[in-house]
């Protein structure tokens, strides 16, 4: 069941999807927390798409707040929020909250959505694109205990790394750290499997690519050596070596989803490393609200090797 009001206010909005609701014979409400989308209307298509099927394991409240802009005078623009509702089979496992905020009402996101969150469930804010420098501090992000960026979407995603060191808050997270997680859990037990002292390592990517950064970032934080960044045409993370006491442990992954994983004195064994959908990459954020410490230390480590080129 869809719903659109126009020129609305957030009380209607909730009355409106309590209306809807009963429509469907689905009075009550058994979700689990909200999902708040930040985004724009380019993007606000794909990051809803992501957001619904990351709800088929996590039933919850979609608000995506979409941020139309408009040309001229700021004083000139009209001050307006237009919604969309879905509920029931248009929404998949949960509802689906369409907020477009023109005008004025675009500084003051914070209120509109507040009184549309889940009562008593937790509140996760996700920016798909254009992230605030400090997303703890924004007046959605105060809101959430778990806060999503993706420094994959910057202009310049080493800078925008550095920009949310400088910001960061327990609580913040970016989908640049959640593409490393079966990387980081294959050289983990490569190394639980060859437990050598490590002596250096490589990390070899297509150029400027965040997670490239945060996997080198967490490879010296947690194994205390400097990390050698190598650039090559990709696509993203194509190999790391860690040099050992006994060998080189490699894991290579030119192309495809299919990694080869190499270890001293052992046969060269394939493993899976598919590039993860959006979808999966939120499906797993939603699985933790508590603060991830080892993103958070790997993500101020300092490097301590410049980057070189294939």
């Amino acid at each position: 069941m869809r719903t659109e009001l126009t020129d609305t206010t957030s009380s209607k909005v909730d009355r409106a999807l309590l209306a809807a609701r009963r429509a469907i014979g689905s009075p009550t409400m058994g979700l689990v927390l909200t999902l708040v989308v930040v985004t724009d209307e380019e993007n606000a298509y794909d990051a809803v798409r992501a957001a619904s099927e990351a709800s088929r394991e996590h039933p919850c409240r979609i608000i995506a707040v979409i941020k139309r802009t408009s040309r001229g005078p700021y004083k000139l623009r009209q001050t307006r929020l237009d919604a969309e509702l879905r509920v029931g089979s248009d929404a998949g496992s949960g509802e689906i909250v369409l907020l477009r905020l023109h005008g004025a009402l675009i500084e003051q996101a914070g209120p509109v959505v507040l009184p549309l969150l889940v009562p008593d469930a937790p509140v996760v804010a996700w920016w798909p694109v254009d992230a605030p420098a400090d997303p703890a501090r924004d007046s959605l992000g105060a809101l959430a205990q778990r806060r999503i960026t993706d420094a994959g979407s910057a202009a310049d995603p080493v800078a925008a790394l550095d920009e949310r060191a400088a910001a960061y808050a327990p609580g913040d997270t970016d989908l640049a750290w959640t593409r490393l997680t079966p990387w980081r859990a294959l050289l983990a037990a490569a190394l639980d499997q060859k437990p050598l002292p490590v002596t250096g390592a490589t990390v070899e990517s297509e150029g400027e690519n965040a997670s490239a950064e945060l996997l080198a970032r967490w490879l010296e934080d947690r194994l205390g050596v400097a990390v050698t960044r190598v650039t090559t045409e990709g696509p993203v993370i194509t190999r790391v070596r860690l040099e050992t006491t006994g060998g080189e442990i490699r894991v290579d992954r030119p192309e495809g989803a299919l990694a080869t994983l190499i270890l001293p004195g052992r046969p060269d064994r394939k493993v899976a490393l598919k590039i993860r959908s959006g979808a999966e990459l939120i499906a797993e954020e939603l699985r933790r609200l508590d603060a991830d410490e080892v993103y958070g230390s790997a993500l101020r480590r300092r490097p301590l090797q410049t980057a070189l080129s294939a």
